[in-house]
């Protein structure tokens, strides 16, 4: 069991407080450009592509990008040039949605203010990468259902055999009784089997694509839900479309097929419209899955990966038991 207060350490370690760096150029509303040109030289900075403009009790009011106080006139105040100081966060900010912000609004570095609006320093570019490689790794080993994302992890080769285990196994047996259910389903189509065999035929190719329908649509729905600011409602009813047309798009493709080669057009009916309905159930559950781990306060990537393969695969074979029972028998 994980220590609490080592949980508490780590949750720190992932908030903007934790990649503040302290010291920055400031300045007030009223100096002019040529006052702070003529007092930047011999300072040492953390970070000082930006000029930011706070009042005397050190409340941010504006930022000058380094770019525009140089081309600035030298009687111009910080106040004539500065914009307004957005996005802005506070400590307890996790760390993805710091990086988040930076992307969406173009910033290369993202301000820190308490709750007065004070300036606390700044998350600088270099930490703001090494926090989208860190959330980008993480999602990567979640979604493959490795449970921990540590040094061992990262270097998973490394890791003793012991740990590469406890990080695998827990989510490969919540497979192995998925897989349980989906050999449970297929016993159900024995008589189909029986009198047509082709059916089988079509099982491995209906769960790769359901499988990797589902996987694209995770991967996107994962990093979507930290990166867009589309509504719920946006984003699933395009990822429904989305699978939707992708799903008519190999049925149309397959019916013809399969009807030229096994010529069968029931049976030809019966995988393209289980290509057509698990198309829009993988997507479905390729977002609400992500989405429900979300909402829950939870990383996006832990409602990924295998239990959602589990979920899809069994969906689409079920649907596929029953499309066969309607039109081909």
């Amino acid at each position: 069991m994980q220590n609490p207060a080592s949980g508490q350490r780590n949750h720190a370690r992932e908030t903007a407080v934790s990649h503040l760096v302290r010291r920055v150029p400031t300045g007030s509303p009223e100096e002019t450009v040529s006052s702070v040109l003529a007092r930047l030289p011999g300072s040492i900075f953390d970070y000082a592509d930006t000029i930011y403009v706070t009042d005397r009790i050190n409340t941010l009011v504006g930022m000058v990008p380094m770019t525009r106080l140089l081309v600035a006139a030298p009687h111009h105040r910080l106040s004539d040039i500065a914009r307004e100081p957005r996005p802005v966060v506070h400590p307890k900010v996790d760390q993805e949605i710091v990086a988040s912000l930076a992307l969406v609004n173009g910033i290369s570095a993202v301000p820190v203010v308490d709750e007065q609006q004070r300036l606390l320093g700044v998350v600088p570019p270099q930490a703001l990468l090494e926090v989208l490689r860190h959330e980008h790794m993480e999602d990567l080993h979640r979604l493959v259902g490795i449970r921990h994302y540590t040094l061992q992890a990262r270097n998973a080769m490394e890791s003793p055999p012991i740990r590469r285990v406890g990080d695998r196994l827990p989510w490969l047996l919540v497979g192995l009784m998925g897989s349980m259910l989906a050999t449970y389903v297929m016993t159900r189509f024995e008589h189909a089997l029986q009198s047509q065999v082709a059916i089988a035929f079509f099982v491995p190719g209906l769960v790769y694509l359901a499988d990797a329908i589902g996987t694209q649509t995770e991967a996107i729905t994962v990093r979507g839900l930290s990166l867009s600011h589309a509504t719920v409602r946006t984003m699933i009813v395009g990822e429904l479309r989305t699978g939707f047309i992708i799903g008519l798009t190999l049925g149309a493709l397959t019916f013809p097929v399969i009807w030229l080669i096994f010529g069968d057009p029931h049976l030809a009916l019966a995988v393209s419209l289980a290509l057509l309905t698990a198309g829009s159930v993988a997507t479905s559950i390729g977002f609400l899955f992500p989405w429900t781990f979300f909402r829950l306060g939870k990383d996006p990537a832990f409602g990924s990966g295998p239990l959602a393969t589990i979920f899809q695969n069994v969906l689409t074979l079920v649907v596929y038991y029953f499309t066969v029972r309607l039109i081909v028998q």
